[in-house]
């Protein structure tokens, strides 16, 4: 048994370092660390323009978003492929007129939910936490401004790095995916800068 044990985890590892992660894992990835990014704009942006005035204190309403979106990621991720892989193994067991349980097939369902839980959960955290790297520098090489607008450029960058990925997956313009993914956080910041109080 831990044997078995040992086994999945380090199938659920090796997949992670490589592209064997499949579709919906590297959707889920890209398509919340997209959000990430975007709220980090977000709170950067708000942040410096509702008068905060220490860069460790952005951080720290960085890091709670990014837990609350980390957490989404990870248990919502985690029900529906619970209740997906439950479906299709009861449909292939029907069909098979046999029970699958404790078989290859089902480890195999179980470490796809595990693998699509991480990677919903880490495209978040990723998105967010990278753009607040510039306020732990606040105050010694940056201005509380100067930082926010490092931020913006970081996220901007991690937007465009998600758009240049997926385009080499599917054999578009990586710069014209990237530039198109980047946009996002310039309009959202642009977005924060007109909105009242």
């Amino acid at each position: 048994m831990a044997a078995d044990s040992d086994s999945d985890e380090g199938s659920i590892r090796a997949r992670i370092g490589t592209d064997m992660v499949g579709p919906i894992a590297r959707r889920y990835f890209v398509s919340n660390g997209f959000d990430g990014a975007l709220t980090g704009v977000g709170v950067t942006v708000g942040a410096y323009l509702s008068g905060i005035d220490e860069g460790l204190t952005v951080v720290s309403l960085g890091l709670a978003a990014a837990v609350g979106l980390c957490t989404s990621g990870v248990w919502s991720v985690w029900e529906i492929e619970r209740a997906e892989m439950r479906a299709e193994i009861q449909e292939t067991e029907e069909a098979m007129l046999a029970d699958l349980s404790d078989t290859q097939v089902e480890r195999d369902k179980m470490s796809n939910q595990v693998v699509n839980a991480l990677m919903s959960g880490l495209g978040p955290l990723l998105g967010l936490v990278l753009p607040l790297t510039p306020f732990l520098f606040e105050g010694t090489v940056f201005t509380l401004f100067e930082a926010t607008l490092a931020s913006v450029a970081v996220a901007v960058g991690v937007l465009f790095t998600f758009g240049a990925y997926m385009a080499s997956i599917s054999r578009q313009r990586w710069y014209v995916a990237g530039a198109r993914m980047g946009l996002a956080g310039i309009v959202v910041a642009v977005i924060n800068v007109f909105l009242p109080g």
